[in-house]
């Protein structure tokens, strides 16, 4: 499960580096960027991260090549989290 973490703070951090999806990112959730640290500590936000990742395949594309992950490690992750296979 710490591999799967980890892959989520990588699109978190990656989503920070992109100022235009990290706002669609927290007008999707209801979150505010000072209240993501906080978020952040609750059960289901990582998968949520990966969750909004994959609902865009051009993102997800955008975010395996800029990192070089496989979008298959994202989905692993996103599983190891808990997420929901309907996403």
């Amino acid at each position: 499960m710490a591999h799967a973490e980890e892959t989520a703070i990588s699109v978190l951090v990656w989503l920070a580096g992109e100022p235009e999806l990290m706002g669609r990112f927290l007008a999707l959730t209801g979150l505010e960027a000072d209240n993501l640290r906080e978020a952040a500590r609750e059960p289901g936000f990582l998968a949520g991260v990966l969750g909004f990742l994959m609902s865009h395949e051009p993102t997800l594309m955008d975010f395996c090549a800029a990192t070089d992950t496989r979008p298959e490690a994202v989905v692993q992750a996103f599983r190891a989290l808990g997420g929901d296979e309907a996403q």
